[in-house]
């Protein structure tokens, strides 16, 4: 199987319903963004030595994959059967982030990321997180998008927070709290 076509050579691409699109579209911007977060959380899976923790990454970007594909497929077709998210998936990125405070100081303030290089990438994953989560935001707003997704992403970016600030700590790296210029 060849994996160019040539059938986005004039800035057009197809949704799963086969509809073409512009590739400006902002269901691309949401669905390419969430592509650009599944690389970020691949790349921190492969520089986490915790198996528990890569064991919830691998779900989070199946997850992604999952959305993903629901954000390529046009509103209100039912016609192509995709995997769903749901509730529990939520649950689950929520009973890890409280198992994970369980451990963690208070959080009295902001903190700047950074700290080791493993805690900065997922740092930018999450701020991607968030940028796809401004995306659906608005293909929500114009009803195109359940709001699982939109719910998903929110957590998600929750997640990978509380995840920096436990490999902050596993690392033995500097949380540095912001404290603002006066």
């Amino acid at each position: 199987m060849k994996i160019y076509t040539k059938t986005g050579d004039e800035g057009k691409t197809s949704l799963l319903t086969g509809k073409r699109v512009d590739k400006y579209n902002e269901r691309l911007h949401a669905y390419g963004t969430t592509d650009e977060l599944n690389s970020w959380v691949g790349l921190l899976r492969d520089e986490v030595k915790d198996a528990a923790v890569v064991e919830i990454l691998i779900r989070i970007q199946d997850r992604i994959f999952t959305l993903g594909s629901h954000l390529a497929n046009e509103s209100g077709n039912d016609r192509v059967k995709l995997p769903q998210i749901d509730e529990s998936d939520i649950d689950a990125l929520e009973k890890a982030m409280d198992s994970m405070n369980e451990t963690l100081p208070e959080l009295r303030s902001f903190v700047l990321p950074g700290g080791h290089p493993t805690v900065s990438h997922c740092h930018i994953a999450r701020t991607v997180c968030r940028r796809a989560e401004r995306h659906v935001a608005f293909l929500r707003q114009e009803g195109e998008v359940d709001a699982i997704i939109l719910k998903y992403l929110n957590r998600l970016s929750d997640y990978l927070f509380v995840l920096a600030r436990k490999l902050s700590a596993d690392l033995n790296a500097d949380e540095v709290p912001w404290n603002p210029s006066a």
